[in-house]
């Protein structure tokens, strides 16, 4: 158990990074669509970009939307309506009728005409409940027929327009008053009709809905059916009208049947693998080509942390609206690992992470072209990102990049530009605005995971910083020192493509730890009293060592990054502090100790650090030149550095014996021009 607890320690940040790909893989399949997916991609109106298209099992046509919403449309209006009809109603209305023409009509008229006016309020009234009375107007077209139920029993049918609603009673009795000769009573009429009359038909909803439920429920999806082996559509054809629906109606089959509960596993799994490959693919580059990235856990989660927020950026999107699908500022991966890494890495995580995207997104093909090109123009066209300039001219030509690439596709599928979508082009441009963006999200992950990019480094570039302040007024030698080390570091830096940007912010930085003791260092002493005399040489060595640990926490107090602190512990590796220690052993050759006089490192472990040290060595030593020459600098130089070559000192630096050359090639070029050498004459 203690063994595989060890073991368990001694790989921890393998175990992390293996927990990291395994948690990615899931988060990225979880937010893929569960479901199967149709391999052919298509658009109506343009033609069928694969080979000729057979049905490779039976399946049914489904309607249309618009086919549906008809269908069911003519059956709402079509659908059989049923109103409740109270037959007894009638005769109490005749009852009352009778009891209130005797209160209202007692002696006042002759007994004939009274009798003729009684029959024929009584005859209104057979006219008026002939077909019925509702209790309102229920919209329904005047020709409809509808079905009279009588204790929900059919006891006839009759058309809409027939029945009489209360609001038009009052229209009736007018019309029957006006034709008769008793209009002179009118008013009593109406009053008297008014008090009898009552609705005898209502609306049986309940029925009515139930019926409309069932044969709406009854309406069929589909039309018609595919056998297997019938050809769908060819290399060419345009799709549109039947051949459209046929091929919705195969896609939805593949996501639907084809992809059922049965074998949703086998889909999962099979997400699962394909995603893994990716990431795996990811991880064994960082491996062999970004070693220094690998072995940093935070960085690693950082670059993946990147690819699942553009592929759940992209996931939402879809799933709001596909159409908007350009509006994904995909080209800031690219820009971000760039920024904190470098161009290559960027561009294998972008094609890494537009692969992915091709599950989620419809036409695929399109889409990855787009990206993937428009994420080699990032590439190509982004240097400097610290310069505001270069990123609006980058986003410009990326926004150009798409605009020209998607006018191609669509020529090449529509054969024409008569119908060309305006709006994506504006999606383009949204796109290219949101990859502005890109400036405070660096800002925003340099606070989250600690990394440093080329904008913080131009920042800690300027010798106006309050560390940079303090170390020109407290050791003015050192600060120009650091200037004139940080110039030859920069120059040797692009003669080799290393970062010319973080090499020369190491230079400004690697020795503000002489600010403590800024008298014990030559290039400050302007009174010509050197402190060392009253010290011994093992004494001198260690406060002339300490000025590197005294760095390290000067620079942490002022929270300078891990990378920038890196120069500071490296720009002396473990070499020797000389001058003291052939000193002490002149005086005790047999008792010195060698380790007392050595700095403590780490080595050099990269291009940049190698750079400083050299350059650093170079310009300290340079100070002792006496009567410079173009061929005592060239051995000058030569000497310093391959003793460096001999200490080991760059045996774990990526630098190689060519890029070494290089490096004393620029500086014996740079310290003839500061030492303003001609050319030497024969005597």
């Amino acid at each position: 158990m203690k063994d595989l607890i060890n073991k368990l320690y001694k790989n921890h940040s393998l175990l992390y990074k293996v927990l990291l790909f395994i948690s990615t893989t899931f988060l990225i399949v979880y937010l893929f669509p569960k479901s199967g997916k149709f391999r052919y991609s298509f658009e109506k109106g343009k033609p069928w970009q694969s080979e000729n298209l057979y049905a490779p099992f039976d399946f049914a046509i489904k309607k249309t939307e618009e086919e549906l919403a008809s269908e069911l449309k003519d059956i709402t209006e079509n659908a059989q309506v049923y109103f409740d009809i109270d037959k007894d109603l009638k005769e109490s209305i005749y009852q009352d009728y009778e009891i209130k023409f005797i209160n209202e009509y007692p002696d006042s008229l002759p007994i004939a005409n009274k009798r003729d006016l009684k029959i024929f309020g009584k005859n209104v009234l057979n006219d008026l409940y002939e077909n019925g009375v509702l209790d309102k107007d229920y919209d329904y077209p005047e020709n409809k027929n509808i079905v009279l139920l009588s204790n929900r029993e059919q006891v006839g049918k009759i058309n809409y327009g027939t029945l009489i609603s209360l609001n038009e009673i009052t229209a009736f009795l007018d019309e029957k008053i006006s034709e008769s000769d008793f209009f002179a009573n009118r008013d009593k009429l109406l009053s008297l009709f008014f008090d009898v009359i009552k609705p005898n038909i209502v609306l049986n909803r309940t029925i009515t809905n139930s019926t409309l439920e069932e044969e709406l429920n009854n309406v069929s999806s589909v039309r018609g059916s595919i056998e297997q082996g019938t050809i769908i559509i060819s290399k060419g054809e345009v799709v549109e009208g039947d051949k459209f629906n046929i091929l919705k109606s195969l896609e939805s089959e593949y996501q639907s049947q084809v992809w059922s509960e049965a074998n949703y596993n086998w889909v999962l799994a099979a997400y699962t693998l394909l995603v893994a490959l990716a990431l795996l693919m990811l991880l064994l580059f960082l491996r062999k080509y970004r070693i220094e990235v690998f072995n940093n856990n935070t960085k690693v989660t950082f670059i993946f942390f990147n690819i699942l927020l553009m592929v759940l950026l992209t996931t939402l999107v879809v799933n709001y609206n596909s159409g908007y699908i350009y509006i994904v500022p995909i080209c800031i991966l690219p820009l971000v690992l760039k920024a904190f890494f470098d161009a290559r890495l960027g561009l294998f995580a972008h094609v890494i992470t537009v692969l992915l995207l091709g599950f989620v997104v419809a036409n695929n093909y399109e889409y990855m072209f787009l990206q993937i090109i428009a994420g080699i123009v990032t590439i190509l066209t982004v240097s400097e990102l610290y310069k505001r300039a270069n990123l609006f001219i980058s986003v410009g030509q990326i926004t150009l990049i798409y605009i020209v690439a998607y006018f191609a596709f669509f020529v090449i599928h529509e054969g024409s530009i008569d119908n060309l979508q305006w709006e994506t082009f504006v999606m383009f441009i949204l796109c290219g605005l949101a990859t502005l963006f890109v400036q405070p999200l660096i800002y925003a992950y340099e606070k989250l995971f600690g990394l440093v990019s080329d904008v913080s480094l131009l920042e800690l570039s300027d010798t106006n910083t309050k560390l940079l302040k303090e170390l020109s007024n407290k050791a003015p030698g050192t600060f120009h020192h650091s200037l004139n080390v940080a110039n030859l570091a920069e120059a040797s830096a692009n003669e080799i493509g290393a970062n010319a940007m973080l090499v020369r912010v190491g230079a400004l930085y690697h020795d503000i730890g002489k600010m403590n003791n800024p008298t014990y260092f030559t290039e400050n002493q302007s009174t010509g009293i050197n402190p060392h005399d009253e010290l011994s040489y093992k004494e001198s060595a260690s406060i002339i060592i300490n000025h590197v640990l005294e760095g390290i926490e000067i620079a942490k107090k002022y929270n300078l990054p891990d990378r920038v602190i890196d120069f500071i512990r490296t720009h002396h590796g473990t070499s020797l502090v000389y001058y003291f220690y052939s000193k002490e052993k002149e005086l005790h050759e047999d008792t010195i100790n060698t380790e007392d006089f050595m700095y403590p490192g780490p080595r050099p472990f990269s291009k940049e650090t190698a750079i400083l040290m050299m350059c650093d060595s170079v310009e300290a030593a340079s100070k002792s030149l006496k009567d410079p020459t173009s061929t005592k600098i060239d051995a000058f130089v030569e000497n310093i550095i391959n003793k460096q070559m001999e200490s080991e000192q760059f045996l774990n630096a990526n630098i190689t014996f060519k890029e070494i050359q290089s490096i004393k090639k620029v500086l014996k070029h740079k310290l003839a021009n500061i030492y303003h050498l001609r050319i030497e004459y024969p005597e």
